[in-house]
């Protein structure tokens, strides 16, 4: 009997692939085929699957997600806070043209459409005192930008919470973006403070685009 996709033969028939033939292969479905609710969502689902993880037990009060896109990842967001009943999303881009209605409509998020350093006074005047943060940055991926958004944002983390850096994978398991990069600037990041440590168990399906990406503030 013959598949309905026969480019791709099965993991059963792959298991003679590195990690490093695998990880080309979940980038071009990424980027090309995946969806949430309609919407295309350019995630890790793998990554997505740790984040959920994170807010159940944590139930943030306010979810920063600096980079938007088409919205499919604040949509998911926003979907996971109606489980847990609790939440909202700050969502930060600096154009949210492309984002479609049923995310732009939804009561959890409200919208910035700037720079994420420029908006950071927007962003606090947003956030009541005590309330417990989890910043997401997806946005240039440049060394600089994410190193200053690191710097400018980590204020807001709660001792116990998490900043996430996504797309640390650029040039460290995949040749894309730019270098030097996310990686790069989380490394100087953590070397010069001593709030924040690199959580390297939320990378224990091995397959993750933030590799030193889920940071803990202590």
């Amino acid at each position: 009997m013959k598949s309905i996709d026969d480019d791709h033969s099965g993991i059963e028939n792959s298991l003679e692939l590195k990690v490093s033939d695998v990880l080309p292969l979940i980038q071009n479905r990424i980027m090309t085929a995946t969806f949430y609710c309609g919407i295309k969502t350019l995630k890790n689902p793998i990554d997505f699957w740790v984040y959920q993880e994170i807010i159940y037990a944590q139930k943030p009060d306010v979810i920063i997600e600096i980079g938007n896109n088409w919205g499919g990842s604040t949509l998911a967001l926003a979907h996971y806070l109606d489980n847990i009943g609790h939440g909202r999303i700050i969502g930060i881009d600096i154009d949210h043209h492309r984002v479609v209605d049923k995310v732009r409509l939804h009561p959890r998020i409200s919208w910035i459409e700037d720079d994420a350093i420029s908006a950071f006074e927007q962003v606090q005047q947003q956030i009541n005192e005590g309330e417990r943060v989890l910043v997401i940055e997806d946005s240039a991926h440049t060394f600089e930008n994410t190193l200053a958004v690191l710097e400018t944002y980590s204020p807001l983390i709660p001792i116990g919470g998490y900043f996430i850096v996504e797309d640390s994978i650029c040039h460290h398991g995949l040749d894309v973006g730019p270098s030097p990069g996310p990686y790069e600037a989380i490394t100087e990041f953590v070397a010069k403070r001593s709030d924040f440590v690199v959580d390297r168990s939320k990378e224990s399906f091995l397959i993750t685009w933030n590799p030193k990406g889920f940071l803990l503030k202590c």
